[in-house]
């Protein structure tokens, strides 16, 4: 089942109001757009695969899963908003289609946790934030692709300045008691993820391209 195919079926699946093929055009056009290189269909593809496996385990379902096709909808690499935008886009979207206030704002709860500054409390929220860093426990081929599109959105910051703050950033990750928080996403890729930071921080402090 292509994308396209998933979206129709969730938006029939969570009783959405109107024909999902705008809402579709939208979401793909933004994900398309030449800027991106990780932030991609790929990425929400990915999101969704990892999801499918623990949908049982999410109170909410199709607030997740809404979650993941919206989650980087927005994506300016020159802002820091992304999140904000992309939660009230979709917010709008949810409402827009007659799903409810409560799982508008559910929606965007979990979206504006993907900054991953703070800790997650909520189930839900945990869950969502494991499927958005499965990229981080990828095989170390698969991780090196995903920091070499990094750098590709980042292209306009220069080399020095990238490498200091993408190792910043990486190291928020390995410093973290445990990178996951669900069991299953600590089972499955705590031990790789730390393996690929490690390896990644390494290169970024030593210079090597």
């Amino acid at each position: 089942m292509n994308l396209k195919e998933q979206w129709r079926r969730f938006w029939k699946a969570a009783g959405a109001k109107g024909d999902a093929s705008g809402p579709w055009s939208d979401l793909s056009a933004r994900y398309s757009e030449p800027h991106r290189a990780y932030h991609t269909l790929r990425h929400i593809a990915h999101c969704l695969e990892e999801f499918e496996p623990v949908r049982a385990e999410a109170k909410d379902p199709v607030a997740v899963e809404m979650a993941v096709w919206y989650h980087d909808a927005i994506y300016d690499t020159h802002r820091r908003d992304n999140e904000e935008r992309s939660a009230v886009l979709a917010e709008g979207t949810a409402t827009g289609a007659g799903l409810g206030p409560g799982l508008a704002r559910r929606v965007g709860e979990l979206i504006r946790v993907s900054t991953h500054k703070k800790s997650a409390a909520e189930p839900d929220a945990r869950l969502f934030a494991d499927i958005d860093l499965a990229i981080l426990g990828q095989t170390p081929e698969r991780f090196a692709e995903y920091e070499r599109q990094v750098r590709q959105e980042y292209a306009w910051v220069a080399e020095p300045d990238f490498r200091i703050g993408r190792s910043k950033i990486l190291e928020t990750f390995l410093d973290r008691f445990s990178i996951y928080m669900t069991p299953v996403f600590q089972d499955k890729y705590e031990k790789q993820a730390r393996l690929n930071l490690t390896a990644s921080i390494l290169v970024l402090k030593g210079g090597v391209v």
